[in-house]
């Protein structure tokens, strides 16, 4: 009898509760029942914490479900690879291996300048503007129509974009050229002297590559994988040691108005963007550059957009090395360029079947591609959208320091021991030569770690912080409560059942 026993009325079943609840300041509802005063004082406080404490939930539960992220910052010292190094000569092509190889005159590589014409015609022209106004660089459709132009604030960058666009109009015609970098250009040509770690170089500690705008480079240590190539100690001795060829002879002038070596410093299996990344080492010079790394781990999800090796993204790679950002973004545009202008931009690779542009198949292909350009610089594409960052990246910090080198009382023995090692021209000048050193200065690097900033156990100790604060209770006061739910629900359902039966008969 004792298992079907029940409250007799509602006002039972709440004077129950609120005396033996383990919730603060119910009792005060009973047991100030006789001074109606208190009883409403009481109540309304009740209220108004029940009120708080739910406030307090929905700005929990709206920042959880923000999923912001915490940055934390770790140190690691210990033994760990030496990163890719990659050089380019600034003055790409040497017109005698080309010439050797076909014939190709210097006229083909230097297109003339035409007038300016009263019209706008499908390839690139300069504008004569009035004197203290910018040059203007036009592009137009194939009916001379809709014409896209920049202004430049000078005449110099306007001359430089327009030998750029014939440039690439020429280089996708001879295709000879790139067959002549990869096959008759040596190290040699480039590189003096290598030593890493106090140790010479070995042939296999490099990779040769053709670079649509620099043309052959190498990339010391791509791979990563070589025992040779890990740093046991940081300092200058123990980096890599370069001495590079910079030779002004011979070169292209107007494909680049500097002279030098190009390096970037880059991680493993990654492709190299020298043209928007890297610095230039100046000729005559000897420059030390210390690194630093750097390692960023995201989380994705719900936490935000990354990818772990690029497997889940919707552009297909034109790029052979390991996912980044700049080559996602790369292939995205060429696989709109392609679709849209029919035909590939020249500096990137290309997706199977296609073709490089060139006015001569395609005369209106600049319009499309300067247009296309200009809405992936605005983010009107969505390339943007499509390509998330690496969800972990390493990331170098460079500083660098430069000094004469050779010395004016040191260049000529400097010259004499180059010419004896592999045939330098002892009768160049210190414009021709230049040093480089790359070392780590630390071999503790910095982790940046994203955590979440509210977890699912961070959460619950906030809920169960602020139902103490507001109650001063526990999870099973939450239970009571449930079970004054369930009661009062039983008991309606007993009244309902008892007014049915009394009016049944």
């Amino acid at each position: 009898e004792g298992l079907i026993e029940f409250y007799d009325s509602f006002k039972d079943m709440f004077e129950f509760f609120c005396k033996n609840t383990t919730i603060h300041g119910t009792i005060r509802l009973v047991c100030s029942d006789s001074n109606r005063m208190k009883t409403a004082f009481w109540t309304l406080l009740l209220l108004a914490s029940f009120g708080m404490l739910y406030w307090q939930f929905a700005l929990m539960f709206s920042q959880y479900w923000a999923y912001p992220v915490v940055l934390t910052m770790s140190m690691h010292s210990e033994p760990k690879m030496f990163p890719a190094i990659t050089i380019c000569n600034l003055d790409p092509y040497r017109l005698h291996i080309m010439k050797k190889k076909k014939k190709i005159n210097r006229s083909s590589l230097y297109p003339v300048l035409p007038s300016p014409p009263d019209l706008c015609y499908p390839w690139a022209v300069v504008s004569c503007s009035a004197e203290g106004l910018p040059l203007l660089f036009f592009q137009c459709n194939a009916t001379g129509g809709n014409c896209f132009y920049k202004t430049y604030a000078s005449g110099m960058d306007a001359i430089l974009e327009w030998y750029r666009f014939h440039y690439m109009n020429i280089m996708s015609q001879l295709p000879v050229i790139i067959n002549i970098s990869d096959h008759e250009e040596q190290i040699e040509d480039m590189v003096y002297s290598c030593q890493y770690d106090g140790e010479p170089c070995r042939p296999s500690d490099y990779v040769h590559f053709h670079h649509p705008v620099f043309g052959s480079c190498y990339t010391f240590n791509s791979k990563g994988t070589d025992s040779f190539w890990t740093a046991t100690k940081p300092g200058i001795p123990y980096g890599l040691s370069l001495i590079l060829r910079a030779e002004q002879k011979d070169h292209i002038p107007l494909l680049s108005t500097v002279a030098g070596v190009k390096v970037m410093i880059h991680n493993h299996n990654q492709t190299p963007f020298l043209e928007h990344e890297g610095f230039d080492i100046r000729p005559g010079i000897a420059t030390t550059i210390g690194i630093q790394q750097d390692e960023v781990n995201r989380l994705g999800g719900n936490y935000g957009k990354c990818t772990t090796n690029g497997d889940d993204v919707n552009v297909k790679l034109l790029y052979n090395n390991s996912y980044t950002l700049q080559a996602c973004l790369h292939s995205c545009f060429q696989h709109i360029m392609v679709q849209e202008c029919g035909c590939g931009y020249y500096y990137y690779p290309l997706p199977p079947g296609a073709e490089y542009c060139d006015y001569n198949k395609q005369p209106a292909w600049g319009h499309c591609f300067y247009q296309l350009y200009n809405r992936l610089r605005n983010h009107h594409l969505n390339c943007f959208d499509q390509c998330p960052k690496p969800c972990r990246e390493s990331l170098y910090k460079v500083t660098a320091g430069t000094a004469k080198w050779p010395s004016v009382k040191s260049q000529d023995w400097v010259r004499q021991a180059l010419r004896h090692q592999n045939g330098y021209n002892s009768t160049s000048n210190r414009s021709d030569i230049a040093k480089v050193t790359i070392f780590y200065k630390q071999l503790y690097y910095q982790s940046v770690n994203e955590s979440p900033l509210l977890s699912e156990n961070l959460l619950l100790s906030s809920m169960g912080s602020q139902w103490s604060l507001w109650f001063g209770s526990s999870v099973l006061s939450v239970v009571e409560m449930f079970e004054l739910l369930i009661d009062t629900l039983v008991l309606s359902l007993l009244f309902c059942y008892q007014r049915f039966r009394a009016k049944k008969t």
